[in-house]
């Protein structure tokens, strides 16, 4: 089959290490299928990065990733302004390269993660050129809708008109059945992990390989720096464990706009030797990030199903994490306890006891799904709707 990826969410020159999680996904459909990639790049992160004098785009803007042909057409657009323009000013973008790589590769399908603009914009697209398509959602598309009215409108014409919609989690896909869409038109599949890079592994190799010090116990943190992850409220967590004289290191890995706001709250609460910024780092770092660690924090006001508490779990490493979303449906794999949302104290009491060794239950087995078994689950779908355009999915029965 001939499948054609329209999304924002995969590397660039840019940002080589962004949306890991839909590149190792496209990546596993690309060992069963014929994959074409369209990746736009937010002009905003363009001009950032060329005042920086990073890497540039090749003039044709295609690149190459993972063996995969991708055209990174420029996406224009107001930013934060007349959200219910995005899909618009996405579509207008992509239209040129769309239609030109439609033209050249045909394919079978398109598969948009990511439900607005890129969903809108490719349900649009495909009614022109008589193609079915699949959107997939992850979380924050659909569970921070409330928060901006100017996408519902535009969000809702993605979810209703596509062939079908993917979600990631239970919980998704119960809220899209709250929004209206019929649940005959859902299917749940569930993210895998790369099993070959995350897997259990030696804690004190792996620190010695991270240049951590061996002896002192690790608190992770692995994630964009963003308001919705609610890394500020993990660092409060580290500041009442420090008053009650816990020796610890909080490691956040990850970049984003609210880096310095973090470090600034890090040394006003006397904790710059103990939260250490690492910025970003490279994905196969990361396996050796989780073995090095204690514990790994996830203090999320909003998820869908988080791969980083995946691959803690595949590595054996207990997690504490908010209650939010899909969260309750994997924390069965692996040690771990939930907290709610934004509230320090029980993340600290909770960040103690796993530090302590107190855990509920006895050991679990490590979350062993891959990203072959989600693309062999995606890749049934897709069959399924290119051999009947009319046949609609399963209904998925515990979301009726």
């Amino acid at each position: 089959m001939r499948i054609l990826a329209l999304t924002n969410l995969y590397p660039n020159p840019y940002q080589p290490n962004r949306a890991t999680f839909n590149r190792q996904q496209i990546r596993a459909l690309a060992a069963q299928h014929e994959i074409r990639v369209i990746a736009p790049i937010l002009w905003t992160d363009e001009l950032r990065e060329r005042r920086r004098q990073g890497p540039r785009l090749a003039t044709d803007r295609r690149a190459t990733c993972d063996g995969l042909s991708v055209e990174h057409p420029r996406y224009v657009y107001p930013p934060k302004l007349l959200r219910s323009w995005y899909g618009r000013c996405f579509l207008r973008s992509v239209q040129g390269t769309f239609v030109k790589v439609v033209g050249e590769f045909r394919p079978d399908l398109v598969f948009a993660p990511w439900a607005y603009p890129d969903g809108w914009a490719a349900v649009e697209l495909c009614r022109r050129a008589c193609l079915p398509v699949v959107v997939k959602v992850h979380g924050s598309d659909i569970l921070t809708l409330s928060r901006y009215p100017g996408r519902v409108r535009r969000t809702m014409e993605s979810l209703s008109r596509a062939d079908c919609v993917v979600a990631v989690s239970q919980h998704l896909a119960q809220r899209i059945v709250e929004l209206g869409i019929d649940s005959n038109r859902l299917r749940i599949v569930y993210n895998g992990i790369d099993r070959q890079a995350f897997s259990p592994g030696n804690r004190q190799q792996a620190r010695a390989a991270l240049g951590l010090d061996p002896a002192t116990p690790a608190v992770l943190f692995v994630g964009n720096l963003v308001p919705v992850k609610g890394v500020d409220v993990l660092i409060d967590a580290c500041a009442l464990l420090a008053q009650s004289g816990l020796h610890f290191q909080c490691h956040l890995v990850g970049a984003g706009p609210l880096r310095a706001k973090l470090k600034k709250q890090s040394e006003r609460l006397g904790l710059a030797d103990r939260v250490i910024l690492h910025g970003s780092r490279p994905h196969q770092e990361l396996p050796d990030w989780y073995r090095s660690a204690d514990v790994v924090a996830l203090t999320s006001h909003s998820e869908g199903v988080p791969n980083v508490l995946l691959e803690a779990a595949a590595c054996g490493v207990p997690f504490v994490a908010s209650a939010v979303g899909g969260v309750p449906e994997i924390a069965h794999w692996g040690l771990s306890q939930l907290v709610p949302p934004g509230d320090p104290r029980r993340l600290a009491d909770a960040l103690r006891e796993v530090l302590a060794g107190k855990m509920p239950g006895g050991p679990r087995e490590p979350f062993t799904r891959s990203f072959t078994d989600a693309a062999g689950e995606l890749s049934a779908l897709f069959e399924e709707i290119v051999a009947g355009r009319t046949a609609k999915p399963a209904r998925v029965a515990s979301i009726a």
